[in-house]
């Protein structure tokens, strides 16, 4: 079996997406996170796995449902701290983890389920995002040094993240390209593939 991580930060305005203000203010900004980030709780709560867990830079609000076992995001770089997700998590259950971020609110309990059942026969899987980036990751086998030194946040991410797996010889699955929510032409088209979730409704009462 297989345990999944959500890798997120608490939905302060201001600290959370900054690439959303403007035209959102960062109060608006930190609802649409929230409600995100939410989405994506709900989507991990329904998937079949051992164990749930939330690495998080903050501290728990109303929005996290039960269920889920709650760690601190430890490392400077977005690398660092996918590694420790990643480790911690091992740590606490050594069993195959897929880990996702809080960015992509139409991600579905069938998506995860086939990340989660791919690690049954593959080494990795791995699911890129429009960006250039990467919206889910998992490891049969945690190894820090499949993360650390990866550039974050650059245009090519995803491939230099992937050409890593590749070189360690590991056998991978890959899944659809999903978009993340990092601006607000990609929160306006994320909510019209996900209507009837929690981030288009609040895109909505924002009037957009």
């Amino acid at each position: 079996m297989t345990q999944i991580v959500i890798i997120a930060k608490e939905p302060v305005a201001g600290r959370v997406k900054t690439r959303l203000t403007p035209p959102y203010s960062p109060d608006q900004a930190a609802a649409l996170a929230e409600a995100a980030l939410r989405d994506s709780l709900i989507a991990v709560s329904e998937t079949l796995a051992t164990q749930r867990v939330l690495a998080l830079d903050g501290l728990p609000g109303s929005w996290l449902p039960p269920g889920f076992v709650v760690i601190p995001q430890r490392g400077s770089g977005l690398d660092e701290r996918l590694a420790a997700a990643f480790s911690d998590a091992y740590r606490l259950r050594p069993e195959p983890v897929v880990l996702i971020g809080m960015d992509t609110p139409q991600v579905t309990p069938a998506l995860l389920g086939e990340a989660v059942d791919a690690l049954e026969r593959r080494d990795a899987v791995f699911g890129p995002a429009a960006d250039g980036g990467f919206w889910l990751l998992g490891l049969r086998e945690p190894d820090p040094s499949l993360l650390r030194a990866v550039p974050m946040s650059h245009p090519e991410t995803g491939k230099l993240q992937l050409d890593r797996l590749d070189r360690a010889g590991l056998t991978i699955h890959l899944l659809p390209e999903l978009t993340d929510v990092d601006t607000a032409a990609d929160a306006i088209a994320v909510a019209a593939q996900a209507p009837d979730s929690h981030f288009a409704n609040t895109l909505r009462k924002l009037g957009r």
